[in-house]
């Protein structure tokens, strides 16, 4: 790394440093949001009709300008934006986790943008919901799956585990050409549902990993990256990534880490959800720049372990109380998002997950519209700020119709119970259908670090493995159904 770049690294970690003193990433946060909200782009094609399903979210769409367009089968949408960033030769392809009837979609992109890498930052389950579909063969007893809405097979071929993350190969096959290609599917299991990671050291070697694959390259078709809304934990990775390929072509006094991510929001709004989620990408950067030389090699060495973790230690403390805490309660179903958002206003990070979601129907909470000058005027009593940005992604959970808006309404007593009554029903059959997903994980999660506590294989010689004791067990992975 050269001296110009050791410098401009100071420069940022003053930044943060100062912003940190101040208590100030809510207000940092804040001034992201008040200047995408003027961003005038529209996103008409998500309003169609025949569209809205499509969505996971009701507030999180592509815009117009960049959504990607698929170019074969009766529907030409995915709710999925590419993202390019010329300065840094990074092109990125932002999108939801796929539902059930879009998993399809999802893949067909995959062929058609010659994408040769996904890479998938939440779990198919957090905090009791369901935040993506099951699109992906898990191997062994679910070795493979077919779309015939879009004519394509997807087979597994092979995975790798490590302790935050797991890298599968697949096989995409064009059922009309026969032409098949190799799909790397990085998968990071160890971002929580709520908060950001406690060290950027994983999420760094993560990273490299996915360099080091090919994976970001310009020579190959943009990444596919997604959690559940596509904007909170996406947006972290790809403005890290961005920053980072700056400062080593540029330095880091080139980089303005505020502008990058505003110029990323003009391709997919919402980028970065939470003021935490802000703060961990500045000290990711910065930590970056320090083991991330112009090889893209990450030191091995456990003492990089870390001067984020010195500066950063009180501050995680600080919020730790607020990120433990269960969410409120949501608000009832029939309340409007747009109502739902003149909430309660406070000083404090903000406690949810990537989407600002949370439990079903819930918003983000917002934080204050407050300026520098005004950091010490913070109430709770705001209550006229209308949230003119889309950053809130409503839990409407579209992996089963509990939450859709029922148009049909009548006045006679009988029609209202049974509409009761079926609400009811549908509420009880995702709960149950919930427990047993979340069962099926945890049994996968248990079985896997049963392998890793219990199986020691020993080498004795080339293609000679002993597997402990010679005991061998034999566990499928079960395709869970979303």
């Amino acid at each position: 790394m050269t001296s110009e770049t050791r410098d401009a690294v100071s420069n940022v970690e003053t930044e943060f440093l100062e912003i940190n003193s101040k208590g100030a990433w809510a207000i940092l946060y804040q001034q992201i949001r008040n200047e995408s909200s003027n961003f005038d782009y529209s996103c008409n094609e998500s309003k169609k009709l025949q569209n809205k399903n499509l969505n996971r979210y009701r507030d999180v769409a592509p815009y117009d300008h960049t959504r990607v367009v698929l170019q074969r089968g009766s529907c030409d949408y995915i709710n999925a934006n590419l993202v390019k960033m010329e300065k840094a030769n990074r092109q990125y392809i932002l999108t939801q986790g796929p539902l059930p009837y879009t998993a399809g979609h999802f893949w067909l992109m995959v062929w058609e943008q010659n994408s040769k890498g996904i890479l998938m930052l939440n779990k198919v389950i957090e905090k009791e919901q369901v935040k993506c579909h099951q699109y992906w063969p898990l191997g062994e007893s679910n070795s493979s799956m077919t779309f015939p809405d879009v004519n394509l097979k997807v087979e597994f071929v092979k995975r790798i585990e490590t302790s935050h993350y797991t890298t599968s190969t697949l096989r995409l096959t064009d059922l009309d050409s026969m032409k098949s290609r190799e799909i790397l599917h990085f998968h990071y299991i160890t971002w929580p549902d709520f908060g950001v990671p406690q060290s950027p050291v994983a999420f760094l070697r993560f990273l490299v990993d996915v360099r080091k694959s090919g994976a970001l390259d310009s020579n190959v078709g943009p990444p596919i990256v997604h959690c559940s809304a596509g904007i909170g934990r996406s947006g972290t990775f790809c403005l890290v990534d961005t920053c980072l390929i700056l400062i080593e072509k540029n330095g880091l006094n080139s980089v303005n880490v505020k502008e990058v991510l505003l110029e990323m929001r003009r391709s997919r709004m919402g980028l970065i959800q939470t003021p935490d989620q802000l703060r961990f990408s500045y000290a990711a950067i910065i930590e970056g720049a320090k083991q991330l030389p112009s090889n893209n090699n990450l030191d091995d060495s456990i003492e990089i372990i870390n001067h984020y973790d010195v500066v950063n230690n009180d501050i995680m403390n600080s919020s730790q109380e607020e990120d433990d805490e269960p969410p409120p309660l949501p608000p009832p179903r029939g309340d409007s998002l747009t109502r739902s958002m003149m909430s309660d206003l406070t000083p404090s990070p903000v406690s949810e997950n990537e989407n600002g979601t949370g439990p079903p129907n819930k918003p983000l909470p917002m934080e204050p519209p407050i300026l520098i000058d005004n950091i010490n005027k913070i109430t709770t009593n705001s209550n006229n700020v209308h949230e003119n940005n889309v950053d809130a992604a409503s839990e409407e959970d579209s992996e089963n119709s509990l939450f859709k808006d029922t148009s049909l309404h009548n006045d006679t007593s009988d029609t209202k119970n049974e509409l009761r009554q079926r609400h009811q029903e549908k509420k009880d059959r995702l709960a149950k259908q919930v427990r047993e997903m979340k069962r099926r994980q945890q049994q996968t999660e248990n079985w896997q670090n049963f392998k890793r506590s219990i199986f020691k294989p020993v080498t004795l010689g080339i293609g000679t493995v002993i597997i402990g004791g010679g005991v061998i067990a034999v566990c499928g992975y079960l395709y869970l159904r979303g």
